[in-house]
């Protein structure tokens, strides 16, 4: 189903950065598919001109390092003066090199918390003091994973980095309350993108989607659909929540074979 369809963001201004590809190049384009003006932002100019390339109008795109609170100020102003005041920003923008604790240096663990946890705060921030400001309402969501509740060896930096993402939404969500701005997360759980984008070895993929219930890695679209919620007047009493995407893989170990003897039996027999 195409959720985008069965929204209507006419006349609205959304932001989004790590637009270039992967998930936020699919909640940008979902947002577009519903008539929104977007604007785009990523550190990489080739894949954010692509992308902005592929929407063709009512579009706006400028690099941005998420991590400098200047490239982020100037992102936000110039895509009002292009687009209109903002109103619905997704903070997508993220890393995930993976590195044993041991053999981890301290640029890499500051990479990683500067661009997935820095970067959310300054683009939310960034972009609620426009919202404040004229006294509009509006949505922000984070994009944090459902490594903020469950570890993997190699990931120590990224899965501190979403589960601080996951505390700043809902502070946020609280501060901002009396203002009208909704402020929510998603967690995506295993979400296929292009390999240039997340390079995994096939041993990784099939061994993590054993343990997805529906039985298949998530896209980048099934992300953007439950952007296009948050985002929509249907969530507009939804404020400091989690919402993971992840086909059930946080339910339990699917993976795991019935643990008797005898259940093992009765279950071979229907």
């Amino acid at each position: 189903m195409n959720a985008a369809a069965a929204f209507d963001f006419s006349e609205q201004v959304v932001l989004v950065t790590g637009a270039g590809a992967g998930i936020g190049q699919g909640i940008a384009a979902a947002f577009h598919a519903a008539r929104a003006r977007v604007a785009l932002g990523d550190l990489r100019e080739a894949p954010l001109k692509r992308a902005a390339a592929a929407l063709r109008d009512r579009v706006f795109a400028q690099t941005v390092d998420v991590r400098d609170e200047g490239s982020v100020t100037a992102f936000v102003a110039a895509a009002e003066k292009e687009l209109g005041p903002v109103a619905i920003v997704v903070a997508n923008a993220g890393i995930y090199p993976n590195t044993p604790v041991l053999e981890m240096d301290v640029a890499e663990w500051d990479r990683v918390m500067e661009t997935n946890a820095r970067g959310v705060f300054l683009t939310c921030r960034a972009a609620a003091r426009s919202m404040v400001a004229r006294g509009a309402p509006g949505k922000i969501i984070t994009i944090s994973s459902g490594a903020y509740a469950s570890g993997r060896p190699g990931a120590a930096h990224y899965c501190a980095s979403k589960a601080a993402v996951v505390m700043f939404t809902k502070v946020l969500a609280m501060e901002l309350a009396s203002a009208r701005i909704n402020v929510n997360c998603i967690a995506p759980g295993f979400v296929r993108v292009d390999s240039e984008v997340s390079p995994l070895t096939e041993e990784y993929v099939s061994t993590l989607t054993r343990g997805i219930p529906l039985g298949r890695a998530g896209t980048p679209a099934d992300i953007a659909d439950a952007a296009l919620f948050l985002a929509s007047p249907y969530a507009d009493y939804v404020t400091g929540e989690v919402l993971g995407v992840n086909g059930g893989a946080m339910a339990g170990r699917a993976h795991l074979p019935l643990s008797t003897a005898a259940a093992q039996k009765k279950e071979s027999t229907r």
